[in-house]
């Protein structure tokens, strides 16, 4: 079978399509034939070394898929060949086959096409279990999403809209901003043009986003947390930026607010049936239309590259997804 092998850390120039051996079922495993898996920014970094996650060599990026089950270990029962999976796997599913914990992988529902279920996992995943999970946003609260036209910003307006609160929207520029619009956000903010602090402060009357939900990280991390609410909840979802911020404590003290990890990939194994709970309830709304999981655009394995050096210059609106 081909797959997408990283020998090296290095650039996603340094990314080889090769023949490899079809996989076989472990126990407790099943084998999936890969429709569409979907990249992520973490996947630029894997690449390269810089992330929590060292696979050994070779490996292939994409952490997030969608298809159609071939194969299960004896041990196996909930699936079947021929069921249609999405999954999430860490790394590993820029192939055609992946061999993955059973665990890992939720039915899909009829009606709901592999591409926008590949893109569902991860920043979706990540973005409900932000929101539900370590924020418990309510209704009625404020919510400002830094890099809203990304991925999990896309993710983050639609399902703070679905939880009922008013989202105000940040990205970097004007078609940025509109894209955020057409997705369900109520006010938008061009940090590249004023400043976040001031702004966020406006477009609330002063009180400050009740939720900030930030993957973006660099010097936009501060600014937010100085206009956060009285007890509000600062997520920490990524570093999109480059920067790691250092956030002054005494602000967090002055506004009596929480700063709040998310670390999804780490939940999921922890809490696996939670992790299938909120796939579950996401692949629902997806089917009946409440999440868009806009796929900004469809790759072959062999120009992985050019998808990867697009999400690391930012100019990505939605998921990008490659088609094995």
């Amino acid at each position: 079978m081909k797959a997408l092998l990283c020998t090296h850390y290095g650039t996603p120039d340094d990314l080889e399509v090769a023949d490899i051996a079809d996989p076989t079922p472990a126990p407790g495993e099943a084998v999936v034939r890969i429709e569409a898996a979907a990249l992520n920014f973490f996947d630029t970094l894997i690449i390269a070394g810089k992330y929590q996650t060292k696979p050994a060599f070779p490996f292939s990026p994409s952490a997030e898929f969608a298809g159609i089950i071939e194969s299960v270990a004896p041990d196996v029962t909930a699936l079947k060949p021929g069921d249609r999976v999405l999954g999430y796997a860490g790394y590993g599913a820029a192939r055609e086959k992946i061999a993955v914990a059973a665990q890992k992988l939720t039915k899909m529902p009829d009606g709901l096409d592999f591409e926008r279920a590949a893109g569902l996992c991860v920043t979706y995943g990540t973005t409900l279990y932000a929101l539900k999970d370590r924020a418990r946003i309510k209704a009625g609260e404020t919510l400002a999403v830094l890099g809203a036209s990304g991925g999990t910003g896309l993710a983050a307006i639609e399902l703070g809209k679905i939880m009922g609160a008013r989202v105000i929207a940040c990205a970097s520029s004007p078609e940025k901003l509109a894209f955020a619009r057409q997705h369900g956000a109520d006010e938008t903010i061009d940090y590249a043009a004023e400043d976040l602090k001031e702004a966020l402060r406006r477009v609330t009357g002063g009180k400050g986003a009740n939720v900030i939900y930030d993957p973006v990280g660099g010097p936009y991390a501060e600014a937010a947390l100085r206009s956060i609410a009285w007890e509000g909840r600062y997520l920490v979802v990524g570093f999109a930026a480059g920067d790691i911020p250092k956030l002054p404590l005494n602000l967090v003290l002055l506004k009596s607010c929480d700063v709040l990890g998310v670390f999804w990939g780490g939940w999921t194994e922890r809490d696996p049936d939670g992790h299938r709970a909120n796939n579950a309830q996401l692949l629902a709304w997806a089917k009946d239309g409440k999440l868009s999981s806009h796929v900004h655009a469809v790759y072959p394995l062999k120009e992985a590259a050019t998808a990867l050096k697009a999400i690391a210059a930012r100019q990505v609106m939605g998921k990008v997804i490659l088609k094995p």
